[in-house]
């Protein structure tokens, strides 16, 4: 087994010996003239900076939880067809991979669906710095890809040229320019720029202003995720940002106005400060309220992003979130993070990502039962490759089709921007690696694979200045590799449409996988199945 409590890369700890303490991470002697930095001796050292990812890695990187929680994608396989079809007519030369139709609606159910190209948006990316770094080439890729990019929280507090009145925002260069990446690129049909919003969004008037000024159509209520259950935290490297963050009313850690504390940051004792957001606490009536006021100030969609709390939270948001008519809600599994979550939270709170989607399909078949409105459905949760998606999606059939409309995707969308910026970057300087540029070329109109086809979509424009190669990189992620192959999955299952996904096209391999999501397993169908069709 994997031991990880005493030693991390994401804080860059380790231990002395290979022959760890299984309960501790401890090594098993412990002795005054080791100098090597583990957990115990790092947070003795520099306190809470352990608590999350490397400060020093803070806006260029992205982290998440190494934890294994022992059930995962891998515990179910994709079962392929041979003999019929679904969406297309069984002719072999018609059923051809390239022929299934992977584009899906969010808001199915209500007065104003989004159509999406792809079954997969990218999830709320806010203030952190990593996610600002690459905003450009993530909202361009998104756009082009015709996919669901969403703003995430406290855009506008972080906004240093940010315009307040009586405590709400009356303009923000950093929100509007987040919007125009997106809609600079958007073919006007297919995905939208969603703003996301939290407590302190809220107090800000961020959805009015978004919605009056920024011609913003969805409005995104954020109440958690699955790396954390606490509110949104950046790192402040001045102790003028400091306390700019502070008169506008966010918690930041240490006090920056204490002159101890000031002596101790010039004195390089510490290099950053910590700015935290408040958490909200949702009740039933008010929610509801708050989503007919949205609605009324001109929000066309309202969506939820939700993350992996307790299953009677899981419950409660279902309840609410059906009475609402909520147009999708986000349901985020333990572990994954984008910018500074604390380290324990990612590792060790809240619901891991299946066991999560179980409790979600659980209150979805009690809600269609009941004759109630079931809300369209995101899952997020360290999706990476298609085969993940299938699985998902077919997890959320309730005999009628999919209600998993799009998987909700961060990490992975950051890592395809950031690689495709940081190797322009390199192919710029003349310094990219030997072999790759052996392989491919050195020039990222021709290694970048997708660049043709987003040539061809934006004559008028120059790749590499006015599209950014990150952009180019994100678009060939998500249609060239993810899209390509959803087809190919789909296709091998015979299934030609998103919505002829079934449940049916899955199986559990493990016992757990079976017991935790009810998907019957390899085994169970065999026996089930096969003695009567011979």
């Amino acid at each position: 087994m994997y031991v990880i409590e005493n030693s991390k890369s994401t804080t860059n700890t380790s231990s002395r010996v290979k022959d760890l303490c299984p309960t501790s991470g401890m090594c098993p002697v412990c002795t005054e003239d080791c100098n090597v930095m583990c957990e115990v001796s790092k947070g003795a050292i520099r306190g809470r900076e352990v608590l999350y990812p490397s400060p020093e890695h803070f806006g260029i990187s992205t982290a998440a939880s190494n934890k294994n929680y022992f059930l995962d994608w891998s515990h179910f396989q994709i079962m392929t067809e041979v003999q019929t079809a679904k969406g297309i007519e069984p002719d072999s030369d018609i059923a051809f991979f390239e022929n299934v139709k992977i584009n899906t609606v969010i808001g199915s159910r209500g007065k104003n669906p989004i159509k999406q190209i792809l079954p997969v948006h990218i999830a709320g990316l806010g203030s952190t710095a990593v996610a600002k770094r690459n905003w450009r080439e993530l909202a361009s890729g998104a756009a082009m890809s015709g996919v669901s990019q969403v703003i995430g929280e406290n855009v506008c507090g972080m906004d240093s040229e940010a315009v307040y009145s009586n405590g709400k925002v009356q303009s923000s260069k950093d929100l509007e320019f987040r919007v125009k990446a997106y809609t600079d690129f958007w073919d006007g049909e297919n995905g939208r720029i969603v703003l996301q919003t939290n407590v302190e969004d809220q107090r800000a008037g961020v959805d009015e202003y978004g919605l009056s000024k920024l011609e913003v159509e969805v409005i995104e209520r954020k109440w958690g995720q699955g790396a954390k259950a606490i509110g949104g935290e950046v790192r402040l490297t001045s102790i003028e940002r400091a306390l700019e963050l502070k008169s506008r009313g966010y918690v930041v850690v240490p006090d920056p106005e204490d002159p101890s504390v000031q002596e101790a940051f010039r004195a390089g004792t510490f290099k950053s400060f910590e700015r935290h957001s408040r958490v909200g606490f949702p009740q039933h009536d008010k929610f509801i309220e708050d989503v007919d006021g949205l609605r009324s100030m001109g929000a066309k969609n309202v969506f939820l992003k939700t993350g992996a709390f307790k299953p009677e939270a899981v419950a409660f948001t279902m309840k609410v979130a059906s009475e609402a008519k909520l147009d999708l809600v986000t349901f985020d599994g333990a572990g994954g993070g984008t910018g500074m979550s604390p380290i324990m939270h990612m590792h060790e709170l809240g619901t891991p990502t299946i066991w999560l989607f179980a409790q979600v399909m659980k209150c979805a078949r009690i809600l269609k039962d009941k004759g109630r409105y079931v809300p369209d459905i995101s899952f997020a949760g360290g999706f990476i490759n298609e085969a993940q998606m299938y699985k998902a999606i077919a997890l959320s059939d309730l005999g009628d089709g999919p209600i998993c409309r799009s998987v909700a995707m961060a990490r992975a969308p950051l890592t395809a921007a950031m690689k495709g910026r940081r190797f322009s970057e390199l192919a710029k300087e003349g310094k990219l690696p030997g072999s790759f540029s052996k392989e491919y070329g050195d020039d990222p109109k021709t290694y970048m694979i997708g660049a043709g086809n987003v040539a061809k979509k934006f004559p008028d424009l120059e790749l590499g200045t006015d599209i950014p190669w990150g952009g180019v990189a994100l678009y060939t992620y998500l249609t060239d590799r993810l899209g390509e192959g959803l087809r190919q999955l789909m296709a091998g299952t015979r299934r030609f449409t998103f919505d002829s996904i079934e449940c049916e096209d899955i199986v559990a391999l493990t016992d757990i996988a079976g017991r935790v999501t009810g998907v019957e397993t390899l085994e169970a169908r065999a026996e089930r199945v096969m003695e009567n069709l011979l």
